[in-house]
């Protein structure tokens, strides 16, 4: 996606319409909270999916063929293989701007420590004399990690994606970014930097939906160069297209979750600081025109106070015309309620990816939230310290999948192995429940299995 009008927006074009959705004196069901908070219109899915399932096609069909062809059609670069040289790691690596690197390590050093802290412990359990049945941890064997371009750069992306599977004991890692045309075809050189600096060296120039099914269903060696191997996992943020291809993929390869575009929901009270509001809402709205910026309110003068910020600090900051555009989008705007009850309701019910708390009792009132891909506390806890150095991660579930899927973890790269081992005489034990269990079920073979042990 483009952004050639960012210095070029009309008059009319530089006014924030941030709307409201008034849920104060309605009773509301949990089916119609959903369906009154903020949500992003445009594509749907079923959009989405027709064009990603011929993007999944070309792919299986016709290989690198096929990706040269996406990467010319979407991306403006001519490629014979998408494969990054080594030598353009390590160059991306040597010319990064030390603050850059500087500020890198600090991200990779918190992110490893709390990624280190997840790891669950393996578990035996002891049911009875001879009765053991155990779960062990084990890491999957290859994983693709997906890192998005458009209209920024994420090298923060690189570290949230490779340091738990690090930490979970990957052995194969392949990351994949669109190519960039003014780099050569080659990924932004911080990504790459960030990459080379992570050791990874399998690195792939390729963008959306179509880097999805190279990794999950591999690609053969050809002329141009060697094979794609297919992965176990795929993990990572990206745009509709990006989240509906990890969706029809998932079954071949398991995925974290479907993380789109982003978006940040707010509940404040009256205690809230308007500047700080407005700053939080701006600072996701920058990623772009599509990005969600919602705030949740019992107050009206909060409202009002943060509305008046906003159109200051989008006049102000480098990507006003973007940042305008999402904040004035339908997937934006104020939720009013009567009381923080409902704004806790509401909250659930939008599940969002980020969720800040500017309450009284902040600590409190995130405690009984439910539905949220991270919760930042406070005033001194905002999104952006989540986006780079809190060492918590930003890959997570977006458009409301967040009431049921998790931010990306080390546990996603992680499998429970259950391990049965009993002796004769545990089984014996145990042999007639089977039986009885097995003759209900209808699956007498069950229990001839276990009595043929002691015949």
């Amino acid at each position: 996606m483009t952004n050639s009008s960012e210095n070029t927006a009309s008059p009319a074009a530089a006014v924030v319409d941030f709307r409201t959705v008034d849920l104060r004196g309605r009773s509301l069901t949990l089916a119609g909270l959903r369906a009154a908070v903020p949500r992003a219109q445009g594509h749907t899915v079923a959009d989405a999916e027709e064009k990603v399932l011929d993007i999944i096609s070309a792919v299986r069909q016709r290989g690198f063929e096929a990706l040269g062809e996406l990467a010319l059609r979407f991306d403006g670069v001519q490629q014979e293989h998408p494969l990054v040289p080594q030598d353009a790691l390590s160059a991306a690596l040597d010319g990064l701007d030390p603050s850059v690197r500087r500020a890198l390590e600090e991200s990779i050093s918190r992110a490893r420590r709390f990624a280190d802290g997840q790891r669950p412990r393996n578990i035996d359990v002891e049911l009875g004399d001879g009765a053991l049945v155990s779960q062990n941890w084990v890491p999957v064997a290859r994983v693709g990690l997906y890192v998005p371009g458009g209209l920024a750069v994420y090298p923060s992306s690189v570290i949230m994606n490779v340091v738990p599977a690090l930490a979970a004991g990957v052995q194969s890692i392949a990351l994949a970014s669109p190519p960039q045309k003014e780099f050569g075809g080659l990924p932004h050189p911080t990504i790459l930097a960030a990459a080379a600096l992570l050791g990874i060296t399998e690195v792939y120039a390729i963008g959306g939906a179509q880097a999805i099914a190279a990794f999950a269903y591999g690609v053969a060696a050809s002329d141009a160069g060697p094979a794609l191997e297919p992965v176990d996992v795929v993990t990572g943020p990206g745009n509709i297209f990006v989240a509906t291809a990890k969706r029809l993929v998932k079954g071949v390869v398991g995925i974290d979750s479907e993380a789109g575009t982003t978006e940040i929901a707010i509940l404040a009270d009256s205690t809230a600081r308007p500047r700080l509001v407005a700053a939080d809402l701006i600072s996701q709205a920058e990623h772009d025109p599509k990005a969600a910026s919602v705030l949740i309110t019992d107050s009206e003068e909060l409202a009002a106070a943060v509305r008046t910020e906003l159109e200051q600090q989008a006049a102000a900051t480098k990507h006003g015309s973007r940042v305008r555009e999402a904040l004035s989008g339908p997937q934006s705007g104020v939720v009013l309620v009567d009381n923080l009850e409902q704004g806790i309701a509401a909250c659930d019910a939008y599940a969002a990816e980020h969720l800040e708390i500017m309450t009284r009792d902040a600590a409190g009132v995130a405690a009984r939230i439910r539905n949220a891909g991270a919760i930042f506390v406070g005033d001194y806890s905002p999104v952006s310290l989540g986006d780079y150095c809190a060492g918590s991660n930003h890959v997570l579930p977006t458009s409301g999948t967040a009431a049921f899927s998790s931010g990306l973890n080390v546990t996603t790269f992680l499998r429970a192995i259950q391990v049965v081992n009993y002796s004769r005489e545990a089984l014996a034990e145990v042999s007639t429940h089977i039986v009885s269990l097995s003759g209900a079920e209808d699956l007498p073979a069950h229990g001839d299995a276990v009595t043929a042990r002691f015949s």
